[in-house]
């Protein structure tokens, strides 16, 4: 959630950031703004409002020679999304300009300590960032001014300053949230998501918690410098730009999600390609041994993620024979269960940035206790402090809802429980390659997905249903529709419909079923008859070996313990096509963020 972006070098300022804030709209947001130096006259301008970039680019000015400013998109959590909480802020007498994601959690206390006169503008946190550099400023030099007030704030932060006594400079700061600086001769950029640094940067550096960066110009060049908080130089590692414009672009499809649904069977075989070589495992034999020598797993995630790690629980109880545990981050991080001896914790996130995740494994790794995290962002906070990580390698993800992460999350795990196995129950490479297969067959088939979504859900209500793995895929299937159509939509395990929730099902519901297991197919049809006798309108998704002549959607036979890759596919593209006909914005749904990076 929340975007970041600022420059200092040649290319006109404006057009970097807002072409960077365009790129990270995927975050999520509701109002957005910027600031920058003129070079002509020496002002400063600020533009913000709520609501969307394009409005920020379309009805604002830019005619002006501009080579320093900073850009944000906001999330609301402390305010309402208006112009007044939209970022920037500034210091009382306007001096110091700052944007920030991340929420600042003692503000009320520094307020009351240090600058209690100070009347805000806003309803917004960030205003005692700005507001306390420009108290210590006026006995501080500017960095130790910044720095002094790092050493005082709690909470999560990533930070652009910009003092206005001063067009060639801009200063930086991270803890938690996530910054990244961006480096070419001809100047530097900051952001909080790496897309945004494509096209202005040759290699970038993931900025660590508590690090302070000075970023100014001079004989025109452009440097940075980097320190701790009590002013100890920092040496970075930069890395090199492996992310093309053509990568991060919709392709020719209408919508990103469309887009990245039908890339998931390429997904599937760039992992057989980096983990399955000529037919043998390629993962570390040190996280292959955490695995072989624990006595329980803990997988630890949210949301979609979660729903991959409810599989992988599956897949590491029936392959592995490990027992294995699920929980949900924000709950797991203050209501820690009992943890027996010798755990493995596996986090699963599909940016790497996810606060209640990160506050788990800060916790996990207190503890002493082993950890691996699973991600698509290999330069991220929980990759990078996880004791081992294993890249999804999905690629980038654009839309809001989550499809081709979940799909490589999912084979991961399959992955790793195939290779931790002492018995291994079928040919890994062989059955992902049918696997790829029976999804290239789904998506070359997605118009009829289309007019059975017409006919069949013309309601404000939805139910998935389904048993063992097929459940799994229900939460899954079931957060989709909800979170980009906004029909409300809930996944049930089949078997515990009449346990309560049979009441709701009346005329025209739209139940859907998937079976793709042969042991419990008859005991899921069951209860597909039970809803039809109440008026439920269902669709039934099958895999041939389990179909009848009447399932809506056949898919092809996979190995039965890779069927959630494959069942997925109708499930998305459901929610794609309801999204699309109902008019909901698709890869950027209300209120939703593409990585929460705040608790």
């Amino acid at each position: 959630m929340c975007g970041i972006v600022g420059y200092l070098g040649e290319k006109k300022a404006t057009d970097v950031i807002l072409a960077g804030l365009e790129k990270l709209e995927y975050r999520g947001y509701d109002s957005c703004g910027i600031f920058f130096h003129v070079e002509k006259t020496n002002d400063f301008i600020t533009y913000k409002d709520k609501g969307r970039i394009s409005h920020l680019i379309n009805d604002f000015n830019y005619k002006f020679d501009n080579h320093l400013g900073i850009g944000h998109t906001r999330w609301a959590t402390h305010g309402k999304p208006n112009r007044e909480n939209s970022h920037p802020h500034f210091s009382f007498s306007t001096r110091f300009a700052i944007v920030h994601n991340g929420v600042i959690e003692n503000y009320r206390e520094l307020t009351a300590k240090y600058i209690p006169d100070v009347e805000f503008a806003s309803e917004t946190d960030t205003e005692v960032i700005v507001n306390l550099i420009e108290h210590f400023a006026t006995e501080l030099s500017i960095e130790e001014a910044i720095r002094k007030t790092l050493s005082l704030i709690e909470g999560s932060y990533a930070l652009l300053i910009v003092d206005k006594q001063n067009s060639n400079a801009m200063y930086a700061a991270k803890n938690k949230s996530p910054l990244l600086i961006g480096i070419a001769p001809n100047g530097i950029t900051l952001a909080s998501d790496v897309m945004a640094l494509v096209e202005h940067a040759e290699t970038y550096i993931p900025i660590e918690d508590k690090t302070f960066v000075s970023v100014f110009a001079s004989d025109d060049k452009f440097e940075y410098a980097m320190v701790d908080i009590i002013g100890v130089p920092v040496i970075p590692k930069p890395l090199k730009m492996d992310i093309v414009l053509e990568d991060i672009g919709k392709g020719g499809y209408s919508h990103y999600m469309l887009k990245e649904i039908c890339e998931q069977p390429s997904v599937v075989r760039k992992i057989m390609d980096k983990y399955l070589v000529n037919g043998n495992t390629v993962i570390p034999d040190a996280i292959v041994k955490l695995f072989q020598n624990t006595n329980r797993i803990y997988i630890v995630a949210a949301g979609t993620s979660m729903h991959a790690g409810y599989v992988g629980k599956y897949y590491f109880e029936h392959v592995s024979m490990i027992p294995t545990e699920v929980f949900i981050a924000s709950e797991f991080a203050y209501n820690q269960p009992l943890i027996v001896d010798n755990p493995l914790f596996v986090f699963i996130s599909q940016s790497g940035e996810t606060a209640d995740l990160r506050a788990c494994l800060l916790r996990v790794k207190e503890l002493g206790h082993k950890t691996i995290t699973i991600t698509n962002v290999p330069t991220s906070t929980l990759a990078r402090e996880a004791d081992h990580f294993l890249e999804i390698f999905a690629g980038p993800e654009i839309a809001v809802a989550s499809t081709k992460a979940y799909v490589g999350q999912v084979t991961i795990l399959a992955l790793l429980a195939y290779i931790v196995a002492k018995r291994k129950p079928f040919d890994l490479h062989l059955e992902l390659s049918k696997v790829a297969i029976a999804m290239d067959a789904v998506i070359d088939n997605r118009e009829y997905i289309d007019n059975l979504v017409k006919d069949k859900l013309t309601k404000r209500n939805c139910f998935y249903i389904g048993r063992g793995l097929d459940y799994y895929t229900c939460l899954e299937a079931a957060l989709k529709l909800k979170e980009i159509s906004y029909i409300q939509t809930e996944g049930f395990a089949a078997g515990e419909l009449k346990h309560g929730t049979i009441a709701l099902i009346e005329d025209g519901i739209p139940v859907i079923a998937i079976i793709s297991q042969a042991h419990i197919a008859n005991n899921t049809r069951a209860n597909i008859r039970e809803v039809m006798a109440r008026g439920a309108e269902v669709i039934v998704i099958a895999l041939t070996a389990v179909s009848d002549l009447t399932d809506d959607i056949v898919l092809m036979d996979v190995n039965e313990m890779l069927t959630p890759l494959v069942t997925v596919i109708p499930t998305q593209l459901i929610a794609y096509y309801s999204a699309l006909h109902l008019g909901k914005d698709i890869d950027k749904p209300r209120n939703l963020a593409k990585s929460v990076t705040v608790e």
